[in-house]
């Protein structure tokens, strides 16, 4: 069960404001960085809610991610729609194409799940990639940001955009927060513990984790629309399932089940991969090494590690008192 303690309250500040300082006092560079980092965050967490609270393994949301992106590309791009509207589009599609997955795949568990999910994504991506009126294998470019110049907002510059990418960061994991906080998401994480027992109960237990791959694909999408717009142009490799396979790892390092932990992870992925493809182009391997290292250490990932070890700490100082 998901629980919004204060140590998890002050290290999602502590993030969101690491990274609006690294964007303000960085350059170019260093906001591009953000935004990168920022994507992949969301994406994670959007996982996350599926996988760490729902027992979902989906190796589809890189294809959610991508349908979200060309939706609101093709909104934008080819039929002139705002930018609200498209967006709104894009959650729409994300939403009910893992709402559906959902209710396909949902009486299913464990690597059927996970191989499930895979298929739908790939279809999606088949999909994409022999389209040629989105463009085929050489993806779309051109794509137009939020036009927020009536607010006084240029979404143009770097530094706007790398802050307004935070700000949905910040809304998504208040988002998940607030639903795994709900009664839904405290029968989600009964699902997760003890199918049986819920369906015992009489949850049906298949359209709870339905709406749960729902939710999570709007999250998905939301980090999809913010992808499109970041360098105006998209490809079916979006789609595709390494990318899936890309954020699950991010969830892992960072800490399954604990919704701030992919955060960290993706901070430390992003980070790491550019800083190690300096010295080398196997920098794949720097990224694996570690996380063997954080499965052999526990399974935790490094915030769920470092909020253990401060757990335990709390408890020896709490026996201590009353000894």
């Amino acid at each position: 069960m998901f629980r919004q303690t204060t140590t998890r309250t002050l290290s999602i500040a502590a993030a969101l404001a690491g990274l609006a300082l690294y964007a303000v006092l960085g350059g170019f560079y260093s906001r591009e960085i953000v935004v990168e980092i920022v994507i992949l965050a969301i994406l994670a967490i959007s996982l996350d809610f599926a996988a760490g609270f729902g027992g979902m393994i989906s190796l589809c949301h890189g294809a959610i991610f991508g349908l979200a992106a060309y939706t609101f590309a093709v909104m934008t791009a080819m039929w002139d729609q705002p930018g609200a509207l498209a967006a709104l589009a894009a959650i729409v599609v994300a939403s009910l194409f893992g709402l559906a997955v959902g209710a396909v795949t949902s009486k299913t568990t464990g690597i059927f799940f996970i191989m499930a999910t895979l298929a739908f994504g790939q279809m999606a991506y088949t999909l994409v990639f022999k389209s040629r009126w989105l463009g085929g294998d050489d993806g779309m470019a051109g794509l137009p940001r939020f036009d927020l110049a009536w607010l006084g907002i240029d979404m143009g510059s770097s530094l706007t955009f790398a802050l307004f990418a935070i700000l949905l960061i910040a809304a998504s994991y208040i988002a998940a927060a607030w639903v795994l906080r709900s009664a839904f998401g405290r029968t989600l994480a009964g699902i997760h513990a003890n199918e049986s027992r819920m369906k015992a109960l009489g949850v049906n237990t298949v359209i709870h984790r339905a709406r749960a791959m729902g939710f999570s694909s709007l999250l998905a999408g939301v980090a999809g629309i913010v992808a499109a717009q970041h360098t105006q142009y998209i490809s079916p490799e979006l789609l595709f399932w390494t990318v899936s396979g890309e954020v699950l790892i991010v969830v892992i390092l960072g800490g399954i089940g604990t919704l701030i932990g992919p955060m960290v992870g993706a901070v430390a992925f992003v980070l790491l991969k550019h800083q190690a493809s300096n010295y080398t182009d196997y920098w794949h391997m720097v990224i694996g090494l570690i996380l063997i290292a954080v499965v052999v250490a526990g399974g935790r990932g490094l915030y769920g590690q470092a909020e253990h070890w401060l757990g335990r700490g709390a408890r020896k100082a709490e026996g201590l008192r009353r000894a």
